[in-house]
């Protein structure tokens, strides 16, 4: 029994010499590897560094809508629509008439004082040849009363005298200032027919734009507050251009006049282009601060804002409120120098690269701009031409020798 016991002590105690042993040897080869670290024995990758044109693709969606429009509303306080003057789908120029209210009480208003005006008129006129009279019959007398000499208060009978002069003056200013109440109701009735003209033009309704009347509604009941829905409604006759929003992490890469591909959902294999005509600087209504938005970086809520691209092709094949995908070419398309995302490093907030120049690395601090989904701008540190390290790691140091590398294409 205590042979045996001996027996398996034994085989353990050799077991455990043979696997210490392993062990040694292992760590003494990974140690020797380790220790070769200051000549870089396993192979790194390296690429050129070139110019890249930085132009990132954006994906967004829109909707197809009419340059402008215009809707027409019931207006019940200038009473009933006497004429509508358009068709549905007829072209209309800028200030074509699209309908007329019935305007025959201001018609009858008008003539009204039109017919005022022309008496008061002719009563001025009158006036005036009573003034003319008047005036010359003052100068009359006085003539005579310079002629004659001076009467004794008139005691000859037959003699002009200065009381008389004085009389018809009198006249005169009476005849004046009957005159000018004449004038101020001449300028009283001209403002009202003036007012009247404008009610009158007012009851016709007209076209803002050149455009097409998309639809009718003679039909539209009336109530105080006027109706809901246009009666006349007209879109631009201009190309069609698409609006949408994008979420606030698309907008600061998209500025204006950037090219914009455009692919209505109905259309398979068909593209338009196009041009970013604006972006708002305020988020879009009801969207301000807390939509789920799956796009942006890490989820989340993400605000969204409106934008307009103009349609640079022919849109006569397109309809208001076709849905539409748009591809936003978003930087320059100026070449830049640029390096692989992977070759960047931060050390503390400082941006490195390695070069490989002469079988050794070369730590170098960088500047960087702008970037697209595969390369990124350095503006200072590199040039072109120049072995940029692709994965640099840890362990690697400036000075650091390479006994092998692969050069990427």
């Amino acid at each position: 029994m205590k042979k045996k016991i001996w027996i398996w002590v034994a085989a353990i105690v050799g077991v455990l010499v043979i696997a210490s042993t392993g062990s040694y040897y292992f760590l003494a080869k990974a140690d020797v590897k380790t220790s070769g670290n200051e000549n870089v024995e396993m192979g790194i990758s390296v690429q050129k560094v070139s110019e890249q044109e930085l132009v990132e693709s954006i994906l967004v969606t829109g909707k197809i809508v009419p340059e402008s429009e215009q809707k027409v509303f019931l207006e019940p306080e200038k009473g009933e629509i006497s004429e509508f003057k358009v068709t549905e789908n007829q072209a209309i120029k800028a200030g074509d008439p699209l309908l007329i209210y019935d305007s025959s009480k201001i018609e009858n208003e008008l003539n009204k004082a039109v017919r005022q005006k022309d008496l008061l008129q002719s009563r001025g006129k009158t006036e005036q040849n009573q003034i003319a009279d008047i005036t010359k019959r003052v100068a009359e007398t006085k003539k005579k009363l310079d002629a004659q000499g001076t009467a004794a208060d008139g005691a000859v009978e037959g003699l002009v005298t200065q009381e008389n002069v004085n009389q018809i003056l009198n006249e005169k200013v009476q005849l004046e200032m009957q005159y000018e109440g004449t004038k101020s109701e001449i300028a009283s009735t001209d403002d009202l027919i003036k007012e009247l003209n404008s009610q009158k033009k007012e009851m016709t309704i007209v076209s803002k734009m050149d455009g097409i009347i998309v639809k009718i509604n003679q039909n539209v009941a009336k109530t105080e507050a006027g109706a809901s829905e246009p009666i006349v409604h007209i879109i631009s006759s201009q190309p069609y251009k698409v609006i949408g929003t994008m979420s606030e992490f698309d907008t600061v890469k998209i500025q204006q006049g950037q090219q914009v591909i455009i692919r209505p959902k109905v259309y398979k294999d068909r593209e338009w282009n196009g041009t970013v005509e604006s972006i708002s600087q305020f988020p879009n209504e009801g969207g301000g601060g807390g939509e789920e938005f799956g796009g942006g970086p890490g989820g989340g809520n993400v605000t969204m804002y409106p934008f307009k691209v103009a349609i640079t092709d022919d849109t006569t094949e397109l309809r208001q409120g076709f849905h539409v995908s748009l591809e936003i070419k978003a930087g320059s398309s100026d070449k830049k120098i640029a390096i692989p995302h992977p070759a960047l490093m931060d050390e503390a907030g400082i941006k490195i690269v390695y070069i490989l120049k002469d079988g050794k690395l070369e730590r170098r601090e960088v500047q960087t701009g702008v970037m697209n989904d595969a390369y990124i701008e350095v503006t200072d540190g590199v040039k072109p031409e120049e072995l940029i390290v692709i994965t640099p790691t840890l362990e690697m140091h400036d000075g650091m020798e390479v006994t092998s590398f692969d050069e990427v294409k």
